[in-house]
């Protein structure tokens, strides 16, 4: 092999140089077969290499004796082999000078069945008369280009295979942790995790992590000051790069990064809508370790991932959306049936009452009484229930502000952490508002439960209602008749608390359906929406003002009450108000309730025609039955026409009947609310002989 090796060396006859005196030529050209910085293997005619130099042996992970012997298609991937074979056949029928890769890709498969691309020169030692073949072999990979090229490519892979993910899950938990798998893997890289911002802004939370050292295990909190690794990326806005920790002066470097060898990093922000939520970090032990390929991955990543977690939030509120309609779909129902039963029953039980035998009997009535405070109550969990799904019915009356909040502290400090203080700062002579008692003390209690999350270690939470006079001009786009509040007084009840504290970003998003700063199943995002709404519906306005660290104070503008006669004029007066004999045709589906409305017109002296369904009753009408002074009609009647349909037939076929229309279905009356002509009276079951008599009297005084 070497005496070989040495004719392979020796210069060409007629070549016209000879070598320098001194020199000794085959040292020189072994030497330099040695050190030829690519690899060189010499190969026979059967394809058998004769000779490899130490480059060669580097590249291809052999040793320059176990590759001696080997044929050379042991160094092509298996896949080509046999076209590699017949090309080798060919080139050895004419063989000359070639390059070859320049235009292709070549791969050699090294010893451990790893494979590199390479560019190939092959050149004939024929023409020198050894039947030898020299190939110099070049790792390409190494180039700078190839290698960006190979890198944007992996890097390509893995962002594709996080799309991947985030398509075929819904869960995002399990993206989060998979974030730093793929990331460790593509850039190679001991440590990698992501931090996500808390509700409150005051603390970043290790969501995920791969090698993450002592102190930020899964679930860590770290402050959100500039002086801390994530702070600092938060108050940048932007990638920071971390050439070396050891010189790092912008934030205090934790001594476990030290301890753990890490040395260089990056960390990208995670930003959903232009909002920084958190961010994506990754550290090397190797100094100086990224630059800007590495900084445009983490980017492109860190946007995909913010990109599916909002995707994930929407699709969770949506489906949140979807269950809580099903839920005022199926508690509205409810209502409609359990308020039928209730009208029968308490219907029934003022029957009862009012019998002379039972008149005198004492446990009789007693009994009779606690069953009717039952059908209250029932009555009042049915508009919970209702209250709940949002299908309520305001209805507003003049509410002593001073005494609700003083029950409803009463009633928190029972219920709220120990360490919360509550007080309440109003002016005894503080006027009534005029608001659903209801609705008003339920939006209080949805404010002061927000107020108690954003104070976890205890706090203040103030109440304060103070006469306001006109409502703020800043606050009149609120309303639906901005023009109109000149005439209108206003009653501002403040929630004050010492908690937290919003941004200005999560301040101007507050009101916002959906919109929560919660972690996951830990709010809806409806609480504040729904406060907006009642307010809004309420004639009023709504207002937060917000310092971070310091608390936030809530404030609602409610219409104080427009003076008026005393309400109980009419109700004192409600039976003498209509007329004996009144000519009443009631509409009723259900035989029980229809039975029990029946018993309380006749004992108001009403003149009664009942009909099951509205067609029923527009055929008697068609018929000649009547005139009739009233229509008193439900509007759910079955599967056929609507009460609010039959009312509009009878207006326009007898402008002079009142109409009055009754529903347990609360949504029934809110759309009937938004539809019908303001001199219809809506009456909302279950209902007394008394209440039935006071809608009577003030549509028959609309008429009059």
């Amino acid at each position: 092999m070497a005496d070989t090796a040495g004719k392979a060396r020796q210069p060409s006859a007629g070549s016209g140089q000879a070598p320098p005196s001194g020199i000794d030529e085959g040292s020189v050209f072994r030497s330099l077969f040695s050190a030829y910085p690519d690899s060189l293997l010499v190969v026979d005619q059967s394809g058998s290499i004769v000779l490899a130099n130490p480059s060669a042996a580097a590249l291809l992970g052999y040793t320059a004796n176990e590759l001696v012997g080997l044929n050379v298609d042991v160094l092509v991937p298996e896949s080509i082999r046999s076209r590699h074979a017949s090309y080798r056949e060919a080139y050895g029928r004419a063989p000359r000078p070639r390059p070859m890769g320049t235009h292709t890709e070549l791969v050699a498969k090294r010893k451990d069945g790893s494979e590199v691309m390479v560019e190939i020169a092959l050149s004939p030692l024929q023409n020198h008369g050894l039947p030898f073949v020299v190939a110099a072999i070049r790792d390409i990979g190494a180039y700078p280009r190839v290698k960006q090229a190979l890198q944007r490519a992996r890097y390509s892979e893995h962002l594709a295979q996080l799309g991947r993910l985030a398509v075929d899950t819904r869960d995002l938990q399990v993206v989060l942790q998979q974030v730093p798998v793929i990331i460790t893997t593509a850039l190679q890289v001991e440590v990698a995790m992501v931090w996500l911002l808390d509700s409150n802004r005051l603390e970043f939370r290790v969501a995920s992590g791969v090698g993450l050292v002592a102190g930020e295990e899964i679930g860590t909190r770290i402050a959100n000051r500039p002086d801390t690794p994530p702070g600092f990326v938060l108050s940048q806005g932007r990638p920071v790069v971390v050439p070396d920790y050891r010189k790092e002066h912008r934030f205090s470097v934790p001594q476990a990064y030290l301890d753990s060898g890490l040395i260089s990093a990056l960390a990208v922000p995670l930003s959903d809508l232009g909002r920084v939520i958190g961010m994506v970090a990754v550290r090397s032990k190797e100094s100086k370790r990224f630059g800007d390929e590495e900084v445009r991955f983490l980017e492109s990543l860190s946007s995909l991932l913010a990109t599916s977690v909002q995707r994930m939030q929407t699709e969770e509120a949506l489906n949140h959306a979807q269950r809580l309609e099903s839920v005022g779909q199926l508690t509205g129902g409810i209502a409609h049936d359990f308020n039928n039963l209730l009208t029968v029953i308490q219907g029934n039980l003022q029957v009862l009452e009012e019998l002379p035998a039972l008149a005198l009997d004492g446990y009789a009535q007693q009994m009779l009484g606690a069953a009717t405070r039952a059908t209250r109550r029932g009555a009042e969990l049915t508009g919970k229930l209702l209250a709940f799904s949002r299908r309520q019915v305001l209805q507003p009356v003049a509410v002593d502000t001073r005494a609700l909040l003083y029950s409803l502290a009463d009633m928190l400090r029972r219920t709220l952490d120990q360490r919360i203080r509550i007080e309440i700062d109003t002016a005894p002579d503080c006027p009534p508002v005029m608001a659903d008692p209801g609705q008003l003390e339920s939006a209080l209690l949805n404010i002061a439960i927000n107020a108690r999350d954003a104070m976890p270690e205890g706090g203040t939470l103030r109440f304060r209602a103070e006469l306001c006079g006109a409502l703020p001009i800043a606050l009149r786009s609120q309303r639906n008749d901005p023009n109109s509040d000149a005439s209108v007084r206003f009653i501002a009840i403040s929630i004050v608390d010492s908690g937290t504290g919003m941004s200005d970003d999560v301040k101007e998003r507050a009101f916002e359906p959906f919109f929560t700063t919660k972690e996951v199943g830990r709010g809806t995002g409806l609480g504040l929406s729904t406060v907006y709404g009642f307010v809004n519906q309420s004639r009023g306005a709504v207002a937060v003002e917000s310092t971070i660290g310091v608390g936030t104070t809530v404030t609602l503008y409610l219409p104080q009450q427009v003076e008026v006669g005393p309400p109980s004029v009419m109700e004192a007066s409600a039976n003498e108000a209509i007329p004996p004999g009144l000519r009443v045709m009631l509409v009723e589906d259900d035989a029980e309730v229809r039975k029990v409305v029946h018993t309380f017109l006749s004992a108001l002296g009403c003149g009664i025609f009942t009909a099951a369904t509205a067609e029923q009753a527009l055929s008697a009408l068609d018929a000649g039955a009547g005139p009739f002074d009233l229509l008193l009609s439900d509007i759910a009647l079955g599967a056929g026409m609507r009460g609010t349909r039959l009312a509009a037939e009878v207006q326009q076929r007898f402008p002079q009947m009142a109409v009055l229309l009754m529903s347990g279905f609360s949504s029934e009356l809110l759309d009937a609310d938004r539809e019908v002509p303001q001199s219809w009276e809506l009456l909302r079951k279950p209902y007394t002989r008394s209440e039935l008599a006071q809608a009577m009297a003030r549509v028959l005084a609309g008429r009059a």
